[in-house]
């Protein structure tokens, strides 16, 4: 069973739920059964079987978290295992049900509160994250999908003996679309859109190079409730002409746009691993990121795949170098492409798996 406030088909469903529905499918295709509890959604359906998964919705944004403890505590999970994904804040399984337990977690939301929440309530958020929940569950096994992401549990007084680092795969897009180095450079942006994952810095990187390079735009492909103040700042930048919000797109939409970019941007404040980067160097598009954003710092393999950079002039900066270095850039293309390469989401969930089985088994 798995717990988590949003499924796929979410509108503000992001990498982590990525992560989910790969393994879960994936375990379901094995022939395990696979239950999903997760929030209601706009036109989503209370329960329904998806490729052998039964998911079942109830609540909203936070109330999904009471509802599904007061379900568990009241029925029981009827399950094996229960993996319980941590969001900033899990679902205290462990207070509910004795059933053993799987805490995954993309990355420890430190930074993020503040920027999605005023003060009060940003520190009730992060004594919940880095205070109750390691000692709630101080007896279950810990799942992340970064070394970084690792260390940042350990600092939080995890046992490292209980945590596992499960890196995510890659669905393996194709596009017949060919980059042309000598067109109007096309910037994009793949991820969800909340205030942590700071478009307005990709914004101010096409104010910043429209200049030396004419007719650049920057695509921004996904959605989230950020887009408004996002289309506000592009008007107020003069540049909304130059910048596409694409909204969701199809998975041959993204692989289109993502071979056609000169260079992906990741101006997030924080990652767990980075399934965008994986993405886009598939499709042979060098990312530029942040060195503070934590898992980044391996999904980007610096000087070899992309940049990482210190601050907004030097991520600016770097995105300014691969656009006048076309070898640089053709260079990075290559290695992007063969780096990607190593990633499927079969050895993710394979595992995935094995960690579940431990875990029942008391190992």
């Amino acid at each position: 069973m798995f717990l988590s406030w949003r499924d796929h088909a979410h509108p503000e469903a992001g990498g982590a739920e990525l992560f989910l529905d790969r393994v879960s499918r994936w375990l379901a295709e094995q022939g395990h059964t696979v239950e999903i509890i997760t929030a209601r959604y706009p036109g989503s359906l209370p329960g329904e079987t998806v490729d052998g998964r039964r998911i079942i919705r109830r609540g909203g944004r936070f109330s999904v978290y009471a509802r599904t403890m007061l379900s568990t505590a009241l029925r029981g999970s009827g399950a094996d295992v229960i993996v319980d994904v941590q969001n900033g804040i899990p679902f205290w399984s462990p207070l509910v049900t004795r059933t053993p337990v799987v805490n995954l977690i993309h990355h420890v939301h430190r930074e993020q509160w503040a920027e999605v929440f005023e003060p009060n309530r940003a520190r009730i958020g992060w004594a919940l994250e880095s205070r109750v929940a390691p000692a709630i569950y101080r007896r279950s096994r810990y799942v992340t999908v970064s070394q970084t992401s690792r260390r940042e549990l350990i600092e939080l007084g995890i046992d490292p003996s209980r945590i596992d680092v499960v890196l995510g795969g890659l669905d393996r897009p194709t596009s017949d679309v060919v980059y042309d180095p000598d067109a109007p450079p096309l910037l994009s942006v793949l991820g969800r859109l909340v205030p942590h994952k700071r478009v307005e810095i990709a914004l101010r990187t096409v104010v910043a190079l429209q200049e030396e390079f004419p007719g650049i735009t920057l695509d921004v492909l996904g959605h989230g409730y950020w887009l408004p103040q996002l289309r506000e700042q592009a008007r107020a930048l003069g540049i909304e002409k130059s910048v596409r919000f694409a909204g969701f797109v199809s998975e041959q939409e993204k692989a289109d746009v993502l071979s056609a970019s000169a260079v992906s941007l990741l101006p997030s404040l924080k990652e767990g691993w980075g399934l965008a980067v994986i993405e886009a160097g598939s499709l042979g598009a060098p990312v530029v990121a942040f060195r503070e954003a934590g898992g980044v710092t391996e999904s980007v393999l610096d000087g070899r795949t992309g940049w990482l950079a210190d601050t907004e002039a030097d991520f600016i900066d770097k995105v300014r170098g691969l656009l006048r270095d076309r070898e640089q850039r053709r260079v990075m293309s290559d290695n992007a492409r063969i780096y990607a390469s190593g990633f499927t989401w079969s050895a993710t969930a394979a595992q995935f798996e094995e960690i579940l089985r431990a875990t029942v088994q008391g190992r």
